[in-house]
C-alpha cells in the first residue's frame, strides 16, 4: 500500500441526511489502483480536504467489507465541516489515509462484545458493529447500547432497525428527551446497562460517544467489574493535523493521531484522559 499522508482524489457517490446536522458522505477514490490497495480497519480515519476551504479529520464510518466505497458521517459545526456540507454528489475531495490504529477484533472472538455509544460516537463504531454482525458467529453475543439527545438525533435509522431485529444480536435505544410518538426508554445511554445480562469477565466493552457521556460509561462499566484492559474507546475528537506536528491532541505523552485514536482505559488513565 502506498503511503498513507499521500493526497488521494475521491468524488462523493452518495449524500445521505442522518439529522437536521449530520450528513453521511460516501466517496469512491478516483484511480482503480488506489481503490483496491486502499485498506483500512474499523478506529481509523482520514484526513478530508474541501478544496479552497481545508482539510479536517473524519473517523471512516463504513465497513471495508464487500465494498470500494468509504463513508464519512459529518456534523455541521465548523468551516470544513459547513463546506463539506455544501456537495453534492459529483464534486471532488482529497483524502490522507487510512491513518491510526484500530478496534480490536480478531483479539476478542469467542468473546461478547457490548458497545454502549451516544450520539454521533456511533460513527467511529459502526464499522465495528458491522464486521462482528457480518460475523456474529464468532463472538459469544453482541449488544449495541445506543443513546442520543433526543429521537431526530439517531443516526443510521434503516441499521439500528436492522440490528434490533436481528437474531444473535441486542439492540437497545434511549433518548434524553422523548418527543410525540417516541415509546422507547428515557434516560442517559449509561440506564440501558441494567436492561441487559451481562458476563462480566468474557465481555469487552467499547465505549464512544461525548466526553461527559464516555467518563460516566466508563464508571458505570468499572463498577459493574470490568477491568481496565476491558473497555475501549476512540479519543479522535482531539485531532487535527493527523501527523502528529500541530500538537492539538497531545495527551500527556501521547499524540491521540499517532498512538490512537483507540485507546483502553488503562492506556487513557495513564495519559490522565480520565481521573481515578
Amino acid at each position: 500500500m502506498k503511503n498513507p499522508y499521500l493526497p488521494l482524489l475521491a468524488t462523493v457517490q452518495n449524500v445521505k441526511t442522518e439529522t437536521y446536522d449530520t450528513t453521511t458522505f460516501t466517496l469512491l477514490l478516483d484511480d482503480e489502483e488506489e481503490r483496491r490497495e486502499f485498506s483500512h480497519r474499523p478506529g481509523q480515519f482520514m484526513e478530508v480536504s474541501v478544496f479552497g476551504t481545508g482539510e479536517a479529520p473524519f473517523c471512516i464510518s463504513s465497513s471495508s467489507h464487500g465494498r470500494d466505497t468509504l463513508d464519512i458521517t459529518v456534523r455541521k459545526i465548523g468551516r470544513v465541516t459547513s463546506a463539506l456540507h455544501s456537495l453534492g454528489e459529483g464534486d471532488k475531495v482529497g483524502i490522507r489515509g487510512p491513518l491510526g490504529n484500530w478496534f480490536p477484533f480478531e483479539e476478542v472472538e469467542g468473546k461478547h462484545m457490548l458497545f454502549v455509544v451516544g450520539g454521533l460516537g456511533l460513527a467511529p463504531l459502526r464499522p465495528q458493529i458491522q464486521d462482528a454482525y457480518r460475523e456474529r458467529d464468532r463472538f459469544a453475543s453482541i449488544k449495541v447500547l445506543y443513546g442520543a439527545r433526543t429521537p431526530q438525533d439517531l443516526v443510521y435509522g434503516d441499521e439500528l432497525e436492522e440490528w434490533q431485529q436481528a437474531d444473535g444480536m441486542e439492540c437497545l435505544l434511549t433518548v434524553d428527551a422523548a418527543t410525540d410518538g417516541w415509546t422507547g426508554n428515557v434516560g442517559v445511554v449509561g440506564t440501558l446497562l441494567e436492561k441487559v445480562a451481562l458476563d462480566v469477565p468474557e465481555t469487552i466493552a467499547f465505549v464512544c460517544g461525548p466526553p461527559i457521556m464516555i467518563r460516566f460509561v466508563v464508571r458505570d462499566l468499572v463498577g459493574l467489574g470490568f477491568g481496565e484492559d476491558a473497555i475501549v474507546t476512540s479519543l479522535e475528537r482531539h485531532m487535527r493535523c493527523g501527523i502528529g506536528k500541530c500538537n492539538h491532541c497531545m495527551i500527556g505523552d501521547k499524540y491521540v493521531c499517532l498512538d490512537g485514536p483507540v485507546f483502553t482505559y488503562r492506556q487513557m488513565k495513564a495519559m490522565m484522559e480520565f481521573e481515578e
